[in-house]
């Protein structure tokens, strides 16, 4: 029999990410993420199972640790992956305690027996790798400042050997002068610039290729393997706006040569990633857009010649410009991995593949090189995440995804595409059924999506209705505590995708709404952009409609509801509270409270996210950030308020919640701050096992109180908290 969800179902859920297909199309490889209870972290490990779904998916490696981004050899009789496996597997002794080493290439042969081997030795590790056509070489992205620690130490003035017993410490100061030093999640970065290497598939010998001030990413192979094009955000005070560009540089190391480039919006460079070559050897494929709307701007499929003769502003041949479609979305899901957007020439150098939203379903694409309509080639109401494409037979291209929706938990799928014009959506073929156990023994809910028009716009939402196996009140009839969920961004989106705090909450007999306001990705650029110097007013507007509609069909009880959001949905839940007294309950995560500091701290310190959302910088028009600041409402703050926040934020730092929570504790409202230890902003994402299922279990709590149970005063703090 069928049950209600529970927060720690989580710990049993396998992820697959980033799908591989092999050289003659026959077999997928994939990263499958689990949970290790025992250890409170994830593992990962490299599964295969044939395109046509004939036989189960198995693992490749043990995956002990982690063992991340299959590549295969051009001629498929080697497996390529990056693994953190040495710290466990190889007996160095006279290795540093603090290495920064562990993770290398290593090689798994797949016509013979036998296990992999490590590769590469780089002092720094390794981040990423991409075969060359011939495959005796592969180009990987490190750190590293030379090929021996001893000459890399040097390089950096660092001292090859730990201080001894008896010797002071090395100084621990971090100088900084410029902006961007710190990464969410990955912490202090500005040591940590990746390098072009190009390691020999054989020997593991590792020659430096290309170095810089700014870190690079992407490493693409030219066809006839003498280039690698790559991205990297490089340029003079680079680290005062957001751009990045698309460089070529020959395979044996020489001058990087710029292909994208051109002047956007408030004098900065465009946003171009993704490269991917055709087989002419002369042109790329890229991904980006020269900021035309400011933060809402999309990022389109562009043509740029290998040689640097389209990086004016006004180069390149933009293939989607009619299609106005957000292809750079982030679509939101705390159970499915996010991988970013990219593109992918096809076999032949006909088309681009690519991936974007359409009315919330995430769906796959291409565009002819020759100017022609954008086909749509998937059609459904579900996410795909990530994706690669080989050649099939006869011109037809084969495509490796991952795809989930809101009750099913991702899968790997395969799709053959014909050579020629698609006609209606092609059928898509699961070839796992990694979380089948799982899913037969819980009863999710399916939502429905609601429209509605708010200033001459349509808004979409979704609403989640109260998983029937949860019971009702008869004494309300229909009507259900409902709680409006808001996204992040604000330039993200909700959408066909799983997301466990819904149905959790679903699970406790409360209705969610779930809706994409102004300032969302998916709906085209102008309205991706119609936030503009309107965070507050606009979009809450937007939310309050489907709340408004749900209520007058009887879906929602007008006395129980509750909201709640992060990042910028934590921002406008703030805004929220402080605009209206309708919400019994509310929680603000990881949320952004006063503009100005959010806009002079954290990771996207700088001049130009302000003047991309709001037309200038906080010290170049105080009064609209502090009219545009929660803050500056806090004091009408009356409902029952919980302030979530990591303590490793460097996304919208913990000051953000601090400040809340002194005014309304100043002003002896109903507040409580929930700090999270040792997470950042990527807590609900991909933060440690255990607290994302406590995280879960508090949102949770927090509104059965208030909202099932018509509690007026804050809960009991919980028994177990902090050790005591």
């Amino acid at each position: 029999m069928a049950r209600i969800p529970r927060p720690d179902d989580y710990y049993r859920f396998r992820i697959p990410t980033d799908p591989q297909i092999a050289p003659g199309g026959e077999r997928i490889a994939f990263t499958v993420q689990t949970v290790s209870v025992g250890r409170d972290g994830y593992r990962h490990a490299i599964w295969s199972a044939p395109f046509d779904g004939s036989g189960p998916a198995a693992p490749l490696t043990i995956g002990s640790k982690h063992d991340l981004r299959p590549r295969f050899a051009p001629d498929g009789r080697t497996l390529a992956f990056v693994s953190d496996r040495r710290l466990g597997f190889e007996e160095e002794p006279a290795a540093d305690k603090d290495r920064e080493d562990g993770v290398q290439v290593h090689l798994l042969p797949l016509d013979r027996p036998g296990e992999a081997h490590r590769l590469t030795n780089l002092p720094r590790g390794v981040e990423d790798l991409a075969w060359s056509p011939d495959g005796r070489r592969l180009a990987v992205v490190s750190s590293s400042h030379a090929a021996t620690v001893a000459d890399d130490s040097r390089r950096r003035g660092r001292p090859a050997k730990p201080p001894r017993p008896g010797e002071a410490p090395r100084s621990d100061f971090h100088f900084v002068d410029r902006l961007r030093s710190q990464a969410n999640g990955a912490g202090w970065v500005y040591h940590r610039v990746t390098r072009l290497w190009v390691v020999d598939a054989t020997s593991g010998e590792a020659t430096l290729v290309h170095s810089g001030r700014a870190p690079i990413g992407e490493p693409a192979w030219s066809p006839d393997g003498s280039r690698i094009a790559f991205s990297a955000d490089r340029g003079r005070d680079d680290d005062l706006g957001f751009h990045s560009d698309v460089w070529v540089v020959d395979a044996n190391g020489g001058r990087a040569v710029r292909i994208t480039g051109g002047s956007g919006r408030l004098g900065g460079r465009g946003v171009f990633s993704s490269p991917s070559w055709l087989p002419d050897n002369a042109t790329l494929a890229v991904l980006g857009h020269r900021w035309p709307a400011g933060a809402g701007s999309r990022a389109d499929v562009w043509l740029m010649a290998a040689d640097g003769s389209d990086s004016g502003p006004r180069d390149g041949i933009n293939l989607t410009a009619a299609a106005d479609l957000v292809i750079d979305s982030g679509m939101n899901s705390d159970v499915t991995v996010g991988e970013g957007n990219r593109i992918v020439a096809a076999p032949d150098g006909r088309s681009v593949y690519f991936s974007a939203p359409i009315d919330g379903s995430f769906e796959l694409w291409r565009v002819p090189v020759d100017g022609g309509a954008v086909e749509r080639l998937t059609r459904g109401e579900h996410y795909f995440s990530s994706f690669s494409i080989a050649a099939g037979a006869r011109g037809a291209v084969r495509v490796a995804a991952i795809l989930s929706d809101p009750t099913s938990l991702p899968d790997v799928v395969a799709l053959d595409v014909p050579a020629g014009r698609v006609r209606g959506a092609i059928a898509q073929r699961a070839v796992t059924e990694l979380n089948r156990e799982v899913r037969e023994e819980i009863e999710l809910v399916a939502p429905e999506t609601r429209w509605t028009e708010v200033d001459g716009r349509r808004i979409q939402g979704w609403y989640y209705p109260p998983n029937p196996l949860a019971g009702r009140d008869p004494k309300r009839g229909r009507r259900a505590p409902l709680v409006v969920e808001i996204h992040g961004g604000p330039h993200t989106l909700y959408g066909w995708s799983p997301m466990w705090e819904w149905q959790v909450l679903a699970a406790a007999g409360i209705g969610v709404w779930a809706a994409n306001p102004r300032g969302s990705q998916g709906y085209g650029e102008a309205f991706n952009g119609a936030n503009f110097r309107d965070w507050g007013p606009g979009p809450m507007r937007d939310i309050m409609a489907g709340v408004d509609s749900l209520i007058a069909e009887d879906c929602a009880d007008p006395e129980r509801l509750g909201v709640t959001g992060g990042s910028y949905g934590g921002y406008l839940t703030s805004w929220i509270v402080g605009h209206t007294d309708r919400f019994r309950a509310a929680i603000t995560c990881r949320s952004v409270n006063d503009l100005a500091s959010q806009m002079s701290t954290g990771d996207i310190a700088g001049p130009s996210f302000g003047r991309l959302e709001f037309g200038a910088a906080p010290w170049e028009d105080p009064d609209l950030y502090r009219e545009h600041s929660p803050l500056t409402y806090a004091s009408q703050i009356r409902t029952p308020l919980l302030i979530q926040h990591a303590e490793h934020d460097l996304r919208t730092p913990i000051g953000q919640a601090e400040e809340l929570f002194t005014v309304l504790r100043s002003l002896r409202r109903p507040v409580r701050m929930m700090r999270v230890p040792d997470e950042t902003h990527e807590l609900t994402r991909s933060g440690t096992p255990f607290r994302r299922v406590e995280n879960v279990v508090q949102i949770r709590s927090w509104f059965e109180h208030f909202l099932v149970r018509g509690g007026r005063k804050l809960p009991p703090l919980p028994r177990n908290r902090a050790g005591l």
